[in-house]
């Protein structure tokens, strides 16, 4: 729904981001806009008890700004509501003019997926078709979604320590993809050797993912860890991959996979090849036999990209000037 009362701005709810967003599009228009320049400074965290978080995430650029402001609570998963919340606001940088408002949550998802697509594209090999998933959280779909889009998937294995939230999860990727097979593993050590794509969204903070189970030729991406408390990946696995962020900035701040072996002096920081710009601009893969990392914590940067892209197909949508 698109609301409007007093404001002269529209309001773009849920449903309207993921209208505006189809995942394809946003991968494909993604890299372009990714290449802009943009400045964004780390984010502000404020925790609170509970694992609560409000989090703030300014950006810039000449065409447009905006900020994104979400609240992490954990808590709201056993009560079936979104465990991301969030408004985002975008401005017309070159007169101040509010543009729009968005539900942050739908954006964040669409636009944390869109990232991991656009980096598998360049990072994983072309014929990668077996995609696991490591987590079960809100994010696991849309990753699904997006990795199908990336490249020519043909199965999906889904792993949990929760079964019943595992098989939950598994039902909401089939919304996603019918088109492809959807299992659920208990072995996660087995179904780590067997993928292709290992895409983990977890809050974990000890490593799931080992490097000892890791083979050459796969393509790792990690999402789910944003604090330097959080880990994903163990130090096995980092010293075995040849590593993109991001952002380096925000990676060398918060990602824990990186900040803690950098910090123990397990790997030194020039080991970080590239980031997500140097991805859009058509860096990737060396050579075949490379296990290659993908570690995001989430950027400003991408969500100005992704709330520019949707604004801009709402003003064409209603024969506005965007």
């Amino acid at each position: 729904m698109v609301s409007s009362t007093t404001q002269s701005f529209p309001h773009l709810d849920n449903a309207t981001v993921a209208r505006l967003l189809p995942l394809a599009e946003l991968i494909d228009k993604l890299p372009s806009a990714l290449l802009a320049s943009t400045a964004a400074p780390v984010r502000q965290r404020v925790d609170a008890s509970g694992g609560r978080e409000l989090l703030v995430m300014p950006a810039l650029s000449d065409a447009y700004a905006g900020v994104k402001l979400l609240t992490i609570m954990p808590g709201n998963a056993e009560l079936g509501l979104g465990v991301i919340q969030g408004l985002y606001v975008l401005f017309d940088f070159r007169s101040g003019k509010t543009l729009a408002t968005m539900d942050a949550d739908e954006l964040t998802a669409r636009r944390t997926a869109a990232v991991s697509a656009v980096a598998a594209r360049h990072l994983a090999q072309p014929g990668a078709n077996r995609l696991l998933l490591v987590g079960t959280g809100h994010l696991i779909p849309y990753l699904a979604e997006a990795h199908c889009g990336a490249r020519p998937i043909m199965s999906i294995a889904v792993w949990g320590r929760n079964t019943a939230k595992a098989e939950a999860a598994a039902r909401r990727i089939s919304q996603h993809v019918p088109q492809v097979a959807v299992t659920i593993v208990a072995d996660l050590r087995a179904a780590v050797a067997e993928a292709d794509i290992v895409s983990a969204a977890t809050r974990a903070t000890d490593p799931v993912i080992l490097g000892d189970w890791l083979r050459p030729g796969q393509h790792i991406d990690l999402v789910g860890g944003y604090r330097p408390d959080m880990r994903e990946i163990d130090d096995a696995g980092i010293r075995r991959a040849r590593i993109f962020v991001d952002t380096r900035e925000g990676a060398l701040a918060e990602a824990g996979d990186l900040a803690g072996p950098i910090a123990r002096g397990v790997i030194d920081v020039s080991v970080i090849a590239g980031d997500l710009s140097m991805l859009a601009a058509g860096a990737g893969r060396l050579h075949p036999d490379e296990i290659s990392l993908f570690k995001s914590v989430g950027t400003a940067a991408a969500d100005l990209a992704t709330a520019s892209i949707a604004f801009q197909a709402f003003a064409s949508s209603h024969g506005r000037s965007s």
